[in-house]
């Protein structure tokens, strides 16, 4: 999914130039995000477009792995959502059409000029629909699409974060899942691996 999103974004700013350059003289929320989902999707198999309405991702809250966390992209009515052919349900949101929100863990980090959201649920409506299982977000930027929680932004940058978001609820794993290669927080409650050593950004596996 990230190399699939990574891939239409440097065809689509190829294509229509800079993404701080797309959302000029557009003033309702709903015609930016529907500006991000048309040039992304552009490049990208479609197997069923959802406009701003439901079927693509699954009703209902999307809980977290402790059971509270929530969140629902189907419920949401100015945000374009798709399906790709390999299942893959996205829903598109622009959060800064100049691509100005700072969501960076330094100054110089390529997620500190943020533009947006794209939630994935990488099996659509079917599946766990859980958050940090197969619900995650990437943050859209004026450089290109980042995990959110990675290392590189502020949401995911030390060991407390992880603690108290990825390894508690499932939230801002993105980037734990992608950076590390692996989804160990699921078996590690509180991040503590059955062995009982805990992970962080040191120590990224429980074996």
């Amino acid at each position: 999914v990230y190399s699939n999103l990574e891939d239409a974004f440097g065809r689509a700013t190829a294509v229509y130039g800079p993404i701080d350059e797309w959302f000029i003289n557009l003033s309702e929320d709903i015609a930016k995000n529907q500006r991000l989902a048309d040039r992304m999707t552009e490049f990208m198999k479609i197997s069923k477009n959802c406009g701003t309405g439901s079927g693509c991702f699954a009703d209902g809250n999307y809980p977290g792995l402790d059971g509270d966390f929530v969140d629902g992209p189907n419920g949401w009515a100015d945000e374009p959502k798709v399906l790709l052919a390999d299942g893959t349900a996205l829903d598109f949101f622009i959060t800064s059409n100049d691509c100005s929100d700072d969501c960076g863990a330094t100054s110089d980090s390529p997620a500190a000029k943020s533009c947006g959201v794209i939630y994935v649920d990488i099996d659509g409506p079917k599946g766990a629909n859980t958050t940090g299982k197969d619900y995650f977000r990437f943050y859209v930027t004026s450089t290109g699409i980042y995990p959110e929680g990675g290392k590189n932004t502020q949401d995911g940058k030390d060991n407390d974060i992880l603690k108290g978001s990825c390894f508690l609820d499932g939230s801002i794993c993105t980037g734990w899942v992608i950076e590390t290669g692996n989804m160990d927080y699921l078996k590690a409650a509180g991040g503590v691996c059955p062995n009982g050593t805990e992970l962080s950004w040191e120590n990224t596996s429980c074996k």
